[in-house]
């Protein structure tokens, strides 16, 4: 089947959603959603949303200077200068929208503070921002008439030159995206959708690791199919691995613990109960998340331990049951009263910096192709994104995509002389086991070899053992029917490449990227 709309979406978290809400006025929007509309890392956000409204206290400078330190001064001031600047017109959208901050009794937000910020900028909504924002979007989404949903549908490739018959390399001028080839999980038929304007919001890459504080559909999706578009892919090597997830074995995705938690107080304990953080930065426990994440691995690989413990004990009972509701209820389910008892918590993959290259518009290498979210790479998190930035990140450079691609539509027609899918000769893979043992060999590789410390020696090891495994599911691939299931494994694996090439290109240890062929020399500070 052919379908043709103005714009297709494809990802249905905070980014896909926001552009679809602010495009339906001037076309026909095909919103793709992998699962559900419901299930998105948008919706496991607990911490909250960045934005200076307090301006009696902070100020865009404090703001933009937060984001530059956390990014090791790797981030591009444009792109940071563009979203502090506009994020509190985006939150007075977010609030247009339905979403419901938290506020005092004076009627003034109640902010957080949170690792790495200098001021209380958070708002949030107690200890699950990210649900509140997504069912407020979802209510927005479903009401429109112009936003058709399609849930369990899966993208399997955006449609360029190539399936027209011509060759595209990385140095072919002016690839353009006609759209994409669309499995519908329920017919087993891929599908032809056709658009003069495509947004790939497909989220971040967690569950290309074994840890994970990722929903399991963040695969990477729209990341690999850009790179196979031959798309600019870039600083894919900046993982960022959340410092405090609930140590819970056998638990994937790993229960978020919210950095709001330290910010609210909380401090960092070994095993035999002594506070460490002070051996490893002056700021305790509220040292940006690189920093935290290496001093847990550090301690838990001095001792031999798998996790250490995050303490709430001294703080007001009722006052913290109040504040972290879901995270109290997630461990009293487990026999830990947070209130009493200290909470196990080790790293876990969390968020990728780095992704399809944008510019200020939101707009990709790729002509008709944007950007938008986790899946991006605007520059603005640099060596390791700063708490709270990512939200207000996605909803600026929706706006700014939206805004663009609107005015850019009238320009472009549907190209009709697409081919459908071609799946002549192939069949049901023999063994699922054969995928699903794949899956669990790249997620064991990533962790073992690409994890929070890295070396020469562990990222060849890694290139080996996924060339490998690149070869063997590619042969798969060409004899199998599209499955979501073989389209994942395909997809983490060229998302692991390009995490570990990526990794062995850059010979210092910088932002989340720490390596031990190449020790930190002193912080980057250019303004000096």
């Amino acid at each position: 089947m052919t379908r043709e709309y103005d714009y297709l979406v494809i990802g249905s978290g905070i980014a896909g959603m926001s552009f679809a809400l602010k495009v339906a006025g001037t076309g026909r929007v095909a919103l793709i959603c992998k699962t559900t509309l419901d299930e998105a890392n948008t919706a496991l956000a607990q911490g909250g949303v960045a934005s200076v409204t307090n301006l009696e206290i902070d100020d865009f400078d404090k703001h933009i200077r937060d984001t530059m330190i956390a990014g090791d001064w790797l981030s591009n001031p444009e792109a940071v200068s563009k979203v502090v600047t506009e994020a509190p017109a985006q939150i007075r959208q977010l609030l247009e929208w339905g979403v419901d901050f938290d506020r005092k009794e004076d009627g003034n937000f109640d902010l957080h503070r949170e690792g790495g910020h200098s001021e209380f900028r958070i708002l949030h909504h107690a200890d699950n921002t990210g649900y509140e924002i997504q069912q407020s979007l979802v209510k927005k989404v479903r009401e429109n008439p112009s936003i058709d949903v399609f849930e369990h549908h899966f993208a399997i490739e955006i449609i360029t030159q190539h399936h027209l018959g011509k060759i595209v390399t990385r140095r072919t001028p002016d690839i353009t995206c006609f759209g994409a080839y669309i499995l519908d999980e329920k017919t087993g038929n891929v599908d032809t959708f056709l658009s003069r304007v495509t947004l790939m919001a497909t989220g971040g890459v967690g569950a290309v690791y074994t840890t994970t504080t990722n929903p399991l559909v963040a695969t990477g999706d729209g990341i690999a199919m850009v790179y196979r578009a031959k798309g600019t892919v870039r600083d894919m090597e900046f993982i960022q691995f959340h410092p405090t997830a609930l140590f819970h074995p056998g638990d994937r995705p790993s229960f978020l613990i919210t950095e709001a938690m330290r910010g609210y107080g909380a401090v960092l304990r070994n095993l035999r109960g002594e506070e460490f953080m002070h051996k490893y930065d002056p700021r305790l426990s509220l040292a940006p998340r690189d920093i935290v994440a290496r001093a847990i691995d550090s301690e838990m690989k001095l001792h031999g331990d798998d996790h250490v413990y995050l303490d709430v004990t001294h703080k007001d009972p009722e006052e913290t049951k109040h504040h972290f509701p879901n995270i109290y209820a997630k461990c009293l389910s487990l026999g830990i009263d947070i209130t009493r008892d200290y909470i196990p918590v080790a790293p876990a993959a969390h968020y990728l910096c780095g992704g399809i290259a944008v510019d200020t518009n939101g707009e990709s290498s790729i002509k008709r192709l944007y950007a938008v979210g986790e899946c991006s790479c605007t520059g603005l998190h640099g060596g390791n994104r700063l708490a709270s930035n990512s939200l207000i990140e996605a909803v600026v450079y929706a706006d700014a995509a939206a805004r663009h691609a609107s005015e850019a539509i009238s320009h472009y027609d549907l190209r009709k002389d697409v081919p459908t899918w071609n799946d002549e000769g192939t069949r049901s893979p023999e063994e699922m086991v054969l995928i699903t043992q794949s899956i669990k060999e790249v997620g064991q590789i990533m962790s073992a070899y690409v994890g929070i410390v890295r070396s020469n020696l562990r990222l060849d090891r890694a290139w080996n053992r996924l060339d490998i495994l690149y070869e063997e599911t590619e042969r798969l691939f060409k004899r199998s029917k599209a499955s979501r299931e073989i389209c994942e494994l395909r997809n983490i694996i060229n998302v692991g490449y390009l995490i570990m090439r990526q990794a062995k290109e850059r010979k210092e240890s910088r932002g989340l990227h720490y390596t031990i062929d190449y020790p930190p020399v002193a912080p980057h500070n250019p303004s000096k």
